[in-house]
């Protein structure tokens, strides 16, 4: 079984900075794509970034310059350094990891970012 745990969520101050970290337990000998997702109230679920297992990133074009995804194969963990952090980047963030062709959902950390 595989379990998805998220970390690092809270309220900031506008231009302020945070790190989500995401650790993935059980099946992770086949982790392909890990993924940061984030939905606003009223919004549907957005993606924020994801990263391949060969390190190839991609961004929503928001936080471009402003996010950072990487990840650590060894610890099967996956990080978003959030820095210059804007109001708009208030959301529930959620990691994905797709393990074969299967996707799984950890259970969301709430970043608030105050004006």
């Amino acid at each position: 079984q595989v379990q998805v745990v998220e970390s690092g969520g809270g309220l900031v101050q506008a231009g302020g900075s945070l790190r989500l970290s995401c650790v993935v337990s059980g099946i992770t000998d086949r982790i392909n794509i890990y993924g940061w997702y984030r939905q606003a109230p009223g919004k549907e679920r957005e993606t924020v970034a994801r990263i391949s297992m060969r390190g190839s990133t991609d961004y929503r074009e928001s936080v471009k310059g402003r996010f950072t995804i990487a990840r650590d194969n060894a610890k099967n963990t996956v990080y978003l350094q959030m820095n210059s952090l804007k109001p708009e980047d208030t959301a529930v963030y959620y990691c994905n990891v797709v393990i074969g062709l299967d996707e799984h959902w950890g259970q969301g950390t709430q970043v608030t970012v105050s004006s």
